[in-house]
């Protein structure tokens, strides 16, 4: 996660980093701006909306920015990022997938059918839930493009999702005012949490496959060979 330059000591307003370009943003913008960081938060994960999101909240308490624009703006320019992202699933497309996964270590095409299938069951609950976990509210979109899900439902469970985490974020933010980047700090260990669920997972499944290959081959290994007998025996056969 990156950490922001922190603030100036009276107003609580940063003074460098990721904060300080997007404070300078809105103060030239006002809440399209805001809208504009939040799209580039979705093309560029990196970029933390939870640091974003609170001081859009922060720069509308001090009356520099109307709330209710700031929460239009940011959910519009979460939904255009994640229509980008959904383009680029679009473009790759189901077909390049298969083949990438064909040439992957210890994935099957099966498991690509299976998660296509789970998908395409319960790819609304996955975006709309998808847009409130850290890291994947971004990546969430691009297989719902390699999928082609209907625009129409993956902009109105886009739209619902985006709009429940920002109103949750811009109004903490305008809440505590120049305390706006203690969000930040509770949201860390929510996203340390996800990353470590996913990284044991990880660990999980690749060890998983690597016991099963390693049985596939013992029994493959185990296939019965000739010996002499079975020479014998093929001989006297003719």
């Amino acid at each position: 996660m990156i950490t922001m330059t922190f603030l100036a000591a009276t107003e609580g307003e940063p003074v460098g980093g990721i904060a300080g370009w997007a404070t300078d943003l809105m103060e030239q913008m006002g809440a399209p701006g805001a809208g504009i960081a939040i799209a580039l938060e979705n093309l560029f994960p990196p970029l933390p909306s939870e640091i974003i999101l609170p001081l859009a909240g922060f720069t509308a308490s001090q009356g520099k920015m109307n709330l209710i624009a700031a929460l239009i703006w940011t959910t519009v320019g979460a939904v255009v990022g994640a229509l980008a992202l959904y383009g680029i699933g679009a473009v790759i497309g189901r077909d390049r997938i298969r083949r990438l996964v064909a040439r992957l270590p210890l994935i099957k095409i099966e498991d690509l059918d299976r998660t296509e299938a789970w998908f395409a069951k319960h790819g609304a609950k996955a975006v709309f839930f998808g847009r409130m976990i850290p890291i994947f509210r971004s990546l969430i979109s691009i297989p719902a493009g390699v999928e082609r899900m209907p625009l129409s439902k993956f902009l109105l469970y886009t739209t619902l999702g985006s709009a429940i985490w920002n109103t949750i974020f811009v109004m903490a933010g305008y809440g505590l005012g120049d305390q706006w980047h203690k969000v930040e700090e509770y949201v860390g260990i929510y996203s340390k949490g996800v990353i470590a669920v996913v990284a044991v997972a990880l660990v999980a499944f690749i060890a998983f496959r690597v016991v099963k290959s390693r049985k596939d081959g013992n029994g493959g290994g185990g296939a019965h060979r000739a010996g002499p007998r079975d020479a014998e025996r093929d001989h006297s056969a003719f």
